[in-house]
């Protein structure tokens, strides 16, 4: 209606505002939340502070040892940067490159090595808003080369909405950042509106320290949310979370009932190990907004890993009483009626759950039956729901190291032996496959390789006991020697 309005009058600002809004709603993304780094950032990232930070003070070394105890991976599966797993999928939250001291190989692979795509800046963004403009066989809306920048930015309205357009729809923040500062000029320097736009357009193009001083300077004129959001997540990119937790807590202070503070403070408290704080704010959230989402699954998640899976199942039954009903929550359900020893139930949730799964979470499932197989004591049933996990997803790490258990307990060294090296090679932050790798070495009588293997697990988990004692009998084997 709007193009048919705009060819019969192209000078209509009224239809034109409405056709620009339109396109932008299209292409629209919550960015306030979007935090996707990969190689680039790892090979151009010179934000950081300090190489070598204090405990407490980055996401690359959250917290001191009393602290981290909470978290043992042991206990709990944790991220390829380290981190606890928190029972709820968030953009940024999988990996972080350039606070873990991974490699550039590592970073340019893919869940395909080989055939994938490196993740790059804001890739989320760049497909979705290209997504559009390839099926549309006529030309761009708006020829972004050709504005006038200066002449849009003296009309308030027409700017605003542009400026949108050309950061969510056309994936342009440099034009974006251009119209903003003739709009910020134009506007005496006394509009917040722009600054945080400006600050945003800075955040998109990687001068974190602009973006900063842009958002802090619309915080003086006008303290919004928004902003306060905004400048959280640069000190987060800079890899200074506790500044991050100080703007948050300000902000607090501010909208006290907001539920996007206190997920915030939540989240960053999570990144830090910080587990009993991030789940006493999880239940402030659920204080001002009982059907959060997030906050559900991640108490659920805490709970289960903290030894009361029959409250975890509780949180998880709420979840699907509020309409959330996707394979990952059967799968957890059947897991903590396993741990709750409802075993009459566990049998039928995972049953619901391989119904409902798709090709990205069918392997984690079918490694989930195999843990419950071992638990009562059905090996058989195990090693084939580990053999259709790795059938599934020749990635996952976690299911070649417990087949590599499974035939070093029939007697098969040499095949035990290959998926522990597979796993090893999969997935680098785990330590089960090198500690087991330790222990075959030691069977076989090799003991300086298994005291290398053992050191290398203490190394990625210096909490575990095993790994300890195995140590220790090691040494003493080696000095009589």
């Amino acid at each position: 209606m709007c193009s048919m309005i705009l060819s019969q009058n192209p000078h209509d600002q009224a239809v034109w505002i409405t056709k620009v809004r339109a396109l932008t709603q299209g292409s629209y993304v919550d960015d306030t939340e979007l935090e996707v780094e990969g190689a680039s950032d790892l090979l151009m990232d010179d934000n950081v502070l300090a190489s070598v930070p204090r405990p407490g003070t980055s996401l690359g070394r959250p917290s001191t040892q009393s602290k981290s105890q909470a978290v043992n991976s042991c206990l709990r599966p944790t991220s390829l940067a380290g981190r606890p797993l928190t029972g709820f999928t968030r953009p940024g939250t999988n990996f972080r490159p350039n606070t873990k001291g991974i490699t550039i190989d590592e970073a340019l692979q893919g869940t395909r090595p080989g055939t994938s795509r490196p993740n790059t800046s804001f890739g989320r963004q760049i497909r979705l808003g290209t997504a559009p403009i390839q099926t549309e066989n006529q030309s761009s809306f708006v020829d972004v080369d050709m504005l006038d920048l200066k002449r849009h930015a003296s009309k308030p309205v027409i700017a605003k909405s542009l400026v949108d357009y050309l950061l969510y729809h056309e994936r342009n923040p440099r034009r974006a950042l251009e119209l903003a500062s003739e709009a910020t000029v134009a506007s005496n320097y006394k509009d917040w509106w722009w600054k945080a736009r400006l600050g945003k357009c800075y955040y998109h193009l990687g001068l974190l320290r602009d973006a900063e001083k842009q958002l802090c300077s619309a915080l003086r004129n006008q303290e919004m949310m928004v902003c306060y959001l905004e400048l959280c997540k640069v000190y987060i990119r800079m890899d200074q979370p506790n500044k991050a937790l100080e703007y948050f807590e300000t902000a607090r202070q501010r909208f006290p009932q907001d539920v996007n503070i206190l997920l915030g403070i939540a989240r960053v408290n999570d990144m830090l190990q910080d587990i009993d704080q991030s789940t006493a704010y999880y239940k402030e959230v659920l204080k001002v907004e009982a059907c959060n989402v997030e906050a559900i699954a991640c108490l659920a998640s805490n709970y289960f890993y903290t030894d009361h899976p029959e409250i975890a199942v509780g949180y998880y039954r709420r979840l699907l009483q509020m309409g959330v009903n996707t394979a990952e929550l059967w799968c957890n359900i059947g897991l903590c009626c396993f741990y709750a020893s409802l075993y009459d139930m566990t049998l039928s949730c995972f049953d619901r759950a391989l119904y409902m799964a798709s090709d990205d979470c069918m392997a984690d499932i079918w490694y989930n039956i195999g843990h419950v197989a071992i638990g009562i004591g059905d090996f058989g049933l195990a090693y084939q729901a580990y053999k259709i996990a790795v059938a599934t997803d020749s990635n996952h790490a976690e299911a070649y190291n417990n087949l590599g258990v499974l035939e070093a307990r029939k007697g098969n060294a040499v095949q035990a032996q290959s998926n522990y090296v597979t796993a090893d090679n999969l997935a680098c932050y785990l330590y089960e496959p090198t500690y087991n790798q330790a222990l075959l070495e030691y069977t076989d009588g090799n003991f300086q390789k298994a005291y290398v293997r053992v050191n290398e697990a203490l190394r990625r988990n210096a909490n575990h006991g095993d790994s300890i004692e195995l140590k220790k009998y090691l040494q003493s084997l080696l000095v009589s020697v």
